[in-house]
């Protein structure tokens, strides 16, 4: 017995996922938004921790380096598939397939991406701010100057790239959770899901809810970047981004090979 299901019975069961969301009661799909914040951004910090860590070792091996703070990201998700949770950035492919099957209606995709988006926020935040920033993970060096010189780069750097990058970084998370459908047990899960996560970030693009835990935590701990440069110089081109990679790149096109009725 195949110990995964193929391409049109992951694609059914996304389009089935998204409708459960869809009905599900506004206040448990808050909960499930804010928890959907709070283990990305616990990912976040273990990737912190790593890759802030080892200066020598990205001084004189860049490409090792990476590859083991990257490794650690997946956390995240890995948690939001198998303990409960929801992702704005994953919501961006799921929730197109019900609505392109005309099984929910517009306004539901736009409430949940809405809905979500917003307490990724408050989940991140919280983490941010009491658990890196209150209890000093990333006060002392060389952690603070990594956690300075990441959210500085990721501010200043040009709109279209950081669109661009928000493309790569949410086709590849999408195509994760995809990878998380397709397994049948929790060990397969992990390494699916895991697989494009630890890809996007070795490769630097962009996450706009990890960008949500990152940016502040840095503005927290004193770097000098504003709230506006966080936001319009990076979470309004990375956000569009990810919406163009999940809807565009992995929704659309996964429901037209496999669900559209010819």
């Amino acid at each position: 017995m195949s110990n995964y299901f193929p391409p049109q019975k992951i694609a059914e069961q996304i389009s089935f996922s998204g409708i459960s969301k869809a009905k599900m009661p506004i206040s448990k799909f808050i909960f499930l938004a804010i928890l959907g914040g709070v283990y990305i951004s616990f990912g976040g910090l273990m990737f912190l921790l790593v890759a802030g860590g080892m200066p020598e070792l990205t001084e004189t091996n860049p490409g090792l380096a990476k590859f083991l703070s990257a490794a650690m990201f997946p956390i995240g998700l890995i948690l939001i598939v198998i303990a409960g949770g929801d992702l704005f950035t994953s919501d961006c492919a799921t929730m197109v397939f019900p609505a392109m099957q005309k099984s929910i209606k517009p306004k539901y995709l736009l409430r949940v991406w809405g809905l979500s988006y917003i307490f990724n926020f408050v989940g991140t935040i919280i983490i941010a701010y009491f658990f890196a920033y209150k209890v000093g993970f990333i006060n002392t060096s060389p952690w603070k100057e990594y956690l300075h010189k990441l959210a500085f780069a990721k501010t200043h750097t040009d709109f279209f790239t950081a669109f661009i990058k928000g493309v790569g970084a949410n086709w590849l998370v999408c195509i994760g959770v995809w990878m998380g459908f397709a397994a049948k047990d929790i060990t397969g899960k992990i390494i699916g899901i895991w697989m494009p996560i630890m890809l996007f970030v070795a490769m630097g693009y962009e996450h706009s809810i990890a960008n949500m835990f990152f940016i502040p935590t840095a503005i927290f701990s004193g770097a000098n970047i504003t709230w506006a440069e966080f936001f319009v110089n990076n979470l309004l081109p990375v956000t569009i981004g990810n919406i163009v990679g999940g809807a565009v790149f992995v929704g659309c096109l996964y429901w037209y090979i496999y669900l559209k009725k010819q």
